[in-house]
């Protein structure tokens, strides 16, 4: 079935695709939002919908579910088309400008696109060790999408950075028992959650260990231990523990984007000061770009996404104003 052609789409379905297809929604474009995973939201839904997050303005703290739900409700207020469960293979221009995106099931046509996929497809970092990948979600898990699941369970958990030390310190409270192990002393976390560690440890709330690396997953059908070992003494010891929680991080795969043509810096696409590519039409925002002082945050990707989106329409419409002017006088939200 031939679908309309979009002002806009967006390829993406985390907080930075969902704000641009708000905005897009404001300003009057006729939107779509293209999304490989099966349900929209992003990471905040895929890999820690339970975890707070402190640094989006106007919220002390939000559980990133709660965030991806509210960004979905502002989005959907304009009605934007949504593909989920879709992977755009390939982009071409036709000789009228329009984009077609290549997709897995079908091809979709578009003015303008937005690129706001995150880092692309995110791969798991993996532990190489005996018993990973024959107990991979049968007690050993990446992600945690409940925590009542390890309710009164012995965990391990693997990993320095801000998600192994949050989700320590969430599940300290559910779990019969937390142990953290790091391969080194330091963290690659906030300075704030690793004083909160410290002083659960000290309170006996849960235990660390460190310079420790895990040797062997144990178990038949489930994880029933893990031998760990003192990479400076190379002294094994093994602990009886009833799941096992990875948090190495992910390895970041633009994947089919490498090939559709932009200037790229590594595994980010440039952009310039209006998120601009060096394709016609094409604007990118959040994690998957890159220019000069760029970060990483949720908050800095809304303002990303606002700058593409605005740009698009001026890309789409040459006569329409860049700056649409505070919302609180937009017309489209007049009653």
């Amino acid at each position: 079935m031939q679908t309309p052609i979009a002002d806009v789409t967006i390829i993406g379905g985390g907080p930075t695709a969902l704000f641009a297809a708000f905005y897009a929604g404001m300003r009057g474009l006729s939107t779509r939002i293209v999304d490989s995973l099966p349900e929209l939201g992003g990471q905040l839904m895929a890999l820690y919908p339970e975890k707070y997050i402190y640094d989006v303005g106007g919220f002390p703290k939000v559980l990133a579910k709660d965030l991806a739900h509210g960004l979905i409700r502002q989005a959907m207020q304009f009605s934007p088309e949504v593909v989920v469960d879709e992977e755009v293979k390939h982009l071409e221009q036709r000789d009228d400008g329009v984009w077609v995106l290549r997709c897995r099931t079908g091809d979709y046509e578009s003015r303008s696109v937005v690129v706001a996929g995150g880092k692309g497809a995110f791969e798991p970092r993996v532990l190489d060790v005996p018993g990973y990948p024959e107990l991979l979600y049968n007690g050993v898990h990446y992600a945690v999408q409940d925590p009542k699941e390890y309710a009164g369970k012995r965990v391990l958990i693997v990993g320095g950075g801000d998600s192994a030390l949050d989700w320590a310190l969430i599940l300290k409270d559910v779990c019969g028992e937390v142990v953290l192990a790091h391969r080194r002393e330091g963290f690659r976390a906030h300075e704030a959650s690793v004083t909160q560690m410290q002083d659960a440890c000290a309170a006996g709330e849960m235990r660390f260990l460190s310079y420790h690396e895990v040797r062997e997953i144990h178990g038949e059908g489930t994880v029933n231990g893990v031998t760990i070992f003192d990479n400076r003494s190379n002294e094994d010891h093994r602990i009886e523990i009833d799941a096992v929680l990875t948090f190495l991080g992910f390895k970041p795969d633009l994947g089919p984007i490498k090939a559709w043509g932009f200037e790229l810096d590594g595994n980010r696409i440039k952009v310039d000061s209006l998120m601009r590519t060096n394709l016609p039409g094409i604007f990118a925002a959040g994690d998957v770009v890159d220019y000069e002082g760029k970060l990483d945050l949720i908050a800095t990707g809304f303002g990303e996404a606002a700058i593409a989106v605005n740009n698009a329409v001026r890309f789409v419409n040459p006569d329409a104003r860049v700056n649409p002017g505070h919302s609180t006088s937009l017309a489209v939200f007049k009653d």
